[in-house]
């Protein structure tokens, strides 16, 4: 009777052994592909390019609220002088006249420069269509500076710091 058991035992085990034995493993692939990497770093560089090309218009929004802040006062007392002095401008008003046109000019190469790097840059072309015409609208203030009405360029320019929120809007 033990030798029964004994043998019935070793038959399981080595039934159980052998059924373990010719069993499969398998193991996970990993599933990230070259297509999937080259993907997500595309991805990672539009963004980053997304986000240096929204840093370089709210620069040029800072810069143009805080030139038109102080145009405002800076535009009344060249008007004041220039009524004063009748019969011979002052040196001085000329002078801050000719830093103006400067200031104005200054801002459309800015503007032109931002233009281009939009168009030139793939991942910000679709943004290119709302930006396009800042720097015309800023030749067209300069242009009313050159002429002496300051006053005027501001208004302009104000008209092209709302199209730069604009292109913000739309980069978010």
């Amino acid at each position: 009777m033990k030798k029964v058991i004994v043998t019935i035992c070793a038959l399981l085990l080595l039934t159980t052994t052998a059924a373990s034995q010719t069993r499969k493993r398998t193991t996970k692939k990993s599933t990230s592909s070259a297509a999937t990497t080259a993907a997500e770093a595309e991805a990672a560089a539009a963004k980053v390019a997304r986000t240096e090309g929204a840093t370089k218009v709210a620069n040029q929004i800072k810069n143009l609220t805080t030139f038109l802040y102080l145009l405002g006062g800076v535009a009344r007392s060249i008007e004041t002088l220039d009524a004063a002095a009748k019969t011979e401008p002052s040196p001085t008003n000329e002078k801050n006249k000719a830093q103006l046109r400067q200031s104005f000019g200054d801002f459309r190469v800015g503007l032109d420069a931002l233009e281009v790097y939009f168009r030139s840059t793939p991942a910000l072309q679709p943004y290119y269509t709302k930006l396009v015409g800042s720097a015309s609208g800023a030749a067209t203030a300069e242009a009313q500076a050159a002429a002496g009405k300051f006053d005027q360029g501001g208004r302009t320019l104000l008209g092209v710091v709302g199209r730069l929120a604009d292109v913000l809007v739309v980069m978010r």
